[in-house]
């Protein structure tokens, strides 16, 4: 599964993506102007957005890939309540908080939204 990860934390990505995103092809960017050129570059099977970014909310990466086509499943992984609740209000499909991130494969191989 190609998927883009939006996440500015490093250590987080270097961790977590070791441990639960392997198996794919992963690219990890930490900016919305990151995302929106990986976007534009190539297309993804899911996209993982945090909430908060350096240069931007995931808000709007989540705008950008509404109008993709195809569309990328886009799920909402950040640590806060908050922050995933306006991830999905933008339009996000599901959300995988950072707490529960041990959960994405079986998230990511469901077909159903509500990933919760």
């Amino acid at each position: 599964m190609r998927i883009l990860w939006v996440e500015n934390h490093a250590v987080f990505v270097r961790v977590a993506g070791k441990q639960f995103l392997s198996a794919h092809d992963l690219t990890v960017v930490p900016s919305v102007a990151a995302a929106k050129a990986a976007l534009l570059a190539a297309a993804f099977d899911v996209v993982l957005t945090d909430y908060d970014l350096d240069d931007g909310k995931g808000t709007e990466v989540v705008a950008l890939v509404r109008h993709l086509d195809p569309r990328p499943r886009v799920a909402a992984v950040s640590a806060h309540e908050d922050g995933n609740a306006a991830l999905l209000a933008a339009g996000a499909d599901a959300a995988c908080p950072k707490t529960r991130f041990a959960g994405i494969e079986a998230a990511l191989n469901s077909e159903t939204t509500g990933w919760q």
